[in-house]
């Protein structure tokens, strides 16, 4: 797939996430206790030599450009091609950029770039993916687009108010709607496709030209009718991460060891920014169950079904349970802490309590202290 460029562009407002995308974009939440979510899109990509990566940032840039350098640890750190972060363009009567003006903006590198595809994805959506046998068969049937989707059951409405990809008997694309819950098993639209670079140019020329489209999903259904469209069935594991409950939850399903190995193992490996970090300290207090552990941790206390970043630590005789406790948290002794979740240097003092719901867990800011008090 050299002959295609990566893009990367969640399209997620940062405000249905609590706290925790107060200094960060969506895609660089924590995951899985060490991970980044943009580290799937990009290791999709570096995994099938898509060697032209262009990532548009989000507010608050700077965790951004720690976590991505130069692209090294995804072996995109190239004197050709290689990784390149844009910022969001604003207007002055625009609070959020839509995708139509920063692909307007920023035409002119892919006019000039030599590969004649794109790959879109949507770091939001967390997937292992095989995209060489997506991209055999979109150039094979030379589409115009490619769309992937997963066959995906919801008998509960986990999944409500996502995207929902409408064929027709033959598996041809009529449209892309919105899941309202009508059925217990639809097809859900992952937010990634395949493009020729020269129609995706034109599209974004022609939704500024006449204002038809505020992004490139809409300008390309605009024109379904002279469009060859193709769509392409993912299987396995997917997590669609739209808010702090799905969030949470995605962390949480990975405490299923096939899901966990689904993701984490096998062919494809899912790369991240390395840190070097001790063993994690398990004093003789200790007791984990069910728990993903990260590296540099202190364990005094008991915790389980949670996920423990870099760093972390546990007191005494505390209680951590169903929780995501994020990098350089610190947990007092006697603590009681379920249903949390816990951002970057965020402490609980001793003897706190702090519980949350498992449809709406518990947020700690960045840095914020709770001490018996000010609970």
């Amino acid at each position: 797939m050299e002959k295609c460029i990566g893009v990367i562009n969640s399209g997620v407002t940062t405000e249905i996430f609590d706290t925790l995308c107060k200094t960060r974009p969506t895609y660089m939440l924590p995951f899985a206790g060490r991970y980044r979510l943009i580290d799937f899109a990009l290791s999709n990509m570096s995994n099938h030599n898509v060697s032209n990566v262009v990532v548009y940032g989000g507010k608050n840039l700077r965790s951004t450009l720690d976590h991505l350098g130069n692209g090294q640890s995804w072996e995109l750190n190239r004197r050709r091609n290689g990784l390149f972060v844009f910022p969001p363009i604003y207007h002055s009567d625009m609070i959020v950029p839509t995708d139509i003006a920063n692909y307007y903006n920023t035409l002119t590198f892919y006019e000039h770039s030599t590969q004649k595809n794109m790959f879109i994805d949507n770091p939001m959506t967390v997937v292992k993916m095989d995209l060489q046998d997506a991209f055999e068969k979109f150039i094979e049937e030379d589409l115009d687009v490619m769309l992937f989707y997963k066959t995906q059951k919801d008998p509960d409405g986990y999944y409500l108010n996502t995207s929902k990809i409408i064929l027709n008997e033959q598996g041809k694309l009529l449209n892309i709607g919105m899941n309202l819950g009508t059925e217990n098993e639809f097809n859900l639209y992952l937010g990634k496709m395949l493009i020729k670079k020269d129609l995706f140019i034109t599209l974004v020329k022609e939704a500024v030209e006449k204002g038809n489209a505020h992004n490139l999903r809409q300008a390309i259904i605009n024109n379904k009718h002279i469009l060859k469209i193709g769509t392409y069935h993912l299987d396995g594991h997917v997590e669609v991460i739209r808010d702090t409950r799905t969030y949470y939850q995605a962390n949480m399903n990975l405490l299923n060891p096939d899901i966990y190995h689904e993701l984490f193992f096998g062919r494809n490996m899912i790369y991240t920014k390395s840190k070097d970090e001790p063993p994690t300290t398990y004093k003789s207090t200790s007791k984990v169950n069910n728990s993903l552990i990260a590296n540099g941790c202190i364990i005094e206390g008991h915790v389980e079904n949670s996920i423990v970043f870099r760093g972390v630590k546990i007191g005494k005789d505390s209680i951590v349970r169903n929780s995501i406790i994020i990098q350089k948290s610190s947990i007092g002794s006697d603590a009681i802490v379920v249903n949390v979740i816990t951002d970057k240097y965020a402490s609980i003092g001793d003897g706190v309590t702090v519980v949350g719901n498992p449809l709406q867990p518990y947020v700690v800011g960045k840095s914020q202290v709770i001490v018996k008090g000010n609970q």
